[in-house]
This record gives C-alpha cells, sequence and structure tokens, in this order.
C-alpha cells in the first residue's frame, strides 16, 4: 500500500509542476498579448486621426 502511494503523489507533483508551467507560459502570453493590443490601439488611433485631419485639409468644411 505504501508504494502505491508514493507513486500516487510523485504522479500529482507531476501534474501539478505541469500546471503550473502552463499557467506560467499562459500568463507570459497574456502580458504579451495585454501590450500588443495597447500598442495596436494607440496606432489605431493615431490612423483614425490622421485619416480626420488629412479630409479637413483637403476637402475643407464646407456645409
Amino acid at each position: 500500500m505504501g508504494m502505491k502511494r508514493v507513486a500516487m503523489l510523485k504522479r500529482l507533483r507531476k501534474g501539478a509542476a505541469m500546471k503550473w508551467k502552463k499557467m506560467a507560459t499562459s500568463l507570459r502570453v497574456s502580458i504579451f498579448e495585454n501590450f500588443l493590443f495597447k500598442i495596436v490601439s494607440v496606432l489605431e488611433a493615431v490612423a483614425l486621426v490622421s485619416t480626420l485631419c488629412f479630409f479637413y485639409l483637403c476637402c475643407g468644411c464646407h456645409i
């Protein structure tokens, strides 16, 4: 009975270690995706504002 218990504990520890590795990897990916999303959002905002400015500079504001 003791050997079975030791084998079971080893498997549990290995499984827990794998979960921590997966969680650490997903955390790194999550941080990278958040950072990338902020950069892309800022670039998109700059592109939209520059398009709006270009429209008013070239076409004027004739109502």
